[in-house]
Parts: structure tokens; sequence; C-alpha cells
């Protein structure tokens, strides 16, 4: 990858300018050599997009990242670049997590401690990530290096493969105890997307049936859609004397983190692990007296990388696990083809909060 420019693009770009304002700009875009230009063709609204749509982000957080583009989950159609190996019209999934390397056109071993191999390579000091900081999908055209680009298997629907960047993120979780998992007894707590996309990872990718997976929720028509996996509702368990488990995965996130987290170590046999996945503005409270005296590991998880795009992608090609994902998908996808129709999808997420997912099918 080089620094030549090979050409220039017009993106009209939907811009989050404050908290429920969205301007279209005509950003004018470099293409370095090693990139690829991708038009966003389907995209999933995701909970860290309506934090900073509705302004639930710290106000030093905001003034620091806006103005930007929102949406980190999407696919798209490869439209320019001079890649030899994502031709015109490719289908692909956007890979919002760019490492430092590619950005700063080095070796890996040149970036950062997380490039070099030395911990988590989706830890990178230098990275982006589109749509925190830096402009994400909503916009015409995208320009990202051709690694982040991922072909789209002709198996895998495009309704499907627009769910490739939240299960990636499940995945990328469970690789810490990827050792534990031919045995582990494992609670998931959280019955929204990302409860039930983490337990679908772990009955599809890594072959964890019922009698070892239980998803805990307060909801009980969401935990109706988990065929695949033991559920029980938080409200009515005793987590003192309930079967212990050797992991638990929190993805709860928000106000509902300390009561999830507090169960989930409850719930563990000393030396078990929790891996916290849930996203909360506040500092939560923990019962740290039990991770002591039961030696527990906590891991902390929110972003994937390349490789967990490409893993999961496998996974996706099977029927089974393609039939456990069209329970996130809408009936119908809101249509955008200005700020006005984002801005419209945005507060209608926000206000309805449904347990699908929102798509959006744009139109450029």
């Amino acid at each position: 990858m080089g620094t030549t420019t090979t050409e220039t693009v017009h993106s009209r770009t939907l811009r989050l300018t404050e908290p429920h304002v969205v301007l279209e700009q005509d950003i004018h875009r470099s293409v370095p050599e090693g990139y690829v230009v991708v038009e966003p063709t389907l995209a999933s609204i995701c909970h860290a997009d309506l934090r900073y749509f509705g302004g639930t982000r710290k106000p030093e957080v905001l003034a620091k990242k806006l103005p930007m583009a929102l949406l980190h989950e999407g696919i798209g159609t490869i439209v320019g670049g001079e890649s030899t190996k994502l031709p015109r019209s490719q289908k692909v999934v956007i890979v919002p997590y760019v490492a430092g390397f590619l950005l700063q056109d080095v070796e890996p071993a040149l970036c950062c401690p997380a490039c070099r191999g030395e911990i988590a390579d989706n830890y990178c000091s230098h990275s982006q990530f589109l749509g925190s900081g830096t402009d994400g999908i909503a916009q015409s055209r995208l320009v990202i290096p051709e690694e982040c680009a991922i072909p789209i298997p002709e198996s895998i629907p495009d309704e499907i493969a627009v769910l490739t960047e939240l299960c990636s993120v499940s995945y990328r979780a469970l690789r810490p105890v990827n050792d534990l998992l031919s045995r582990a007894k494992i609670a998931v707590f959280g019955d929204g997307p990302v409860g039930y996309l983490t337990a679908a990872m772990l009955h599809h990718a890594f072959g964890i049936g019922a009698d070892r997976l239980t998803v805990f929720g307060a909801i009980r028509e969401k935990l109706d859609q988990i065929t695949f996996a033991h559920t029980e509702m938080v409200q009515h368990y005793d987590f003192q004397t309930g079967e212990k488990v050797d992991i638990v995965v929190e993805c709860t996130g928000g106000k509902f983190s300390e009561s999830a987290i507090n169960q989930g170590i409850s719930l563990l046999h000393a030396g078990g692990h929790l891996i916290a996945m849930g996203v909360s503005e506040d500092l939560v409270p923990i019962n740290t007296r039990d991770v002591l005296e039961k030696g527990l590991t906590i891991c902390g998880s929110s972003r994937s990388s390349i490789p967990d795009f490409e893993e999961v992608l496998r996974v996706m090609e099977q029927k089974d696990c393609q039939d456990t994902l069209r329970h996130l998908i809408p009936e119908s996808y809101t249509v955008v083809a200005k700020a006005e129709d984002f801005v419209g999808a945005m507060e209608s997420a926000l206000a309805h909060r449904d347990w699908k997912k929102t798509y959006l099918d744009f139109h450029w």
C-alpha cells in the first residue's frame, strides 16, 4: 500500500452535527493506493449510534467527535479503487475497525503493541473506528483499505451479511476462552440483539447446545426466540443456589449492567471467567469480595478485527445459522435517500427500541 492518490470521489455524507440534527455534506475524498471505494447499500443501527444521535454521550465526547457520519454495521458494493482482489460490483462486508498500520502505511511491527501481536489486535492505539471519531457508513462513497472490505460469499443473503459486524464482536469476545468452550457451562445475560447473537455464536460457531448454554433475560417474549439454548427469567431465578457455570457473558449494558454482572459473579464457579460486553456511560459497582474469594477473571470486549469477520462469514454460510439470525431481521427496511430520511429512521429507532434490528436501505 502506498500514499499515491489514485482518484478523488465525491461522497454525499450524512453527518450528525449535534444531537438529532443531520446535515448532508458533499465531501471530496481522495483514494490512496491500496484503498477501495465502497457504496454502502444496507446498514443497521446500533445502540452506539443512538447514543450519539440522542445526545446521551457525555458533552465533552460529543464536542470532540461531532460532526460525524454515523453507522458501523453494514455492507456495500465496490465502485472504485484499483484493487486486484476486489473487482467493481463485488459485494463486501465493511470492517469498521481500521488498524493503525493500515492508516499509516507501515509494517504492523512498526505500529503498536497490538499490531505487533503483544496484545490483542483489536486494541491498536492508532486505529480508527467508523462512526466513532471518524465518518461512518452513512455516506455514498466510503473510502477504506481494501483489507477492510471482505467479499460476501454468494451463499449469504444481504440481509444476513449485514449482521456480520455484530456477530463478529460476539465471536471476538469468546476467543479468550476458546480453549474452555469444549467442556464449559456458559451463561449469557441479555435478551436483546447482542445477547441473542452471542448465544447464536456460541451455538453455531462453537457447537454448544442447550445442555451447556443458558440465556438469562427479563422479557419472556424475547427469550422465547431462543430455541437453541436453555432460558431463564432473571426475576425468578435464585442465583445463590442455582447451578454454577464456568463462563458468564454480560450483554446487557446501561442501567442493567450492575445487576447482570453481580448475578453472573454469584453464578460462577471458583476460577470462572466473566466477559463484559455491555456498554454503560456510568461506573458500575461490582461485588469485588466474591471476585477475590472465587479468583475470577474479568475481561472486557467490544470491538472485533478482520480475522473475526472472516471466521463469522464462514459460520454464516451454514443454513441453520442463517435461520437463527433471521429472527433479528425486520419485516421491512427504511429507505434512506436524503438526510431527512436518515433522521426519521434514527428518531423512530430511538423512540421504539424494537427487539429486531432497524435496517437502512440506501438509495444514493
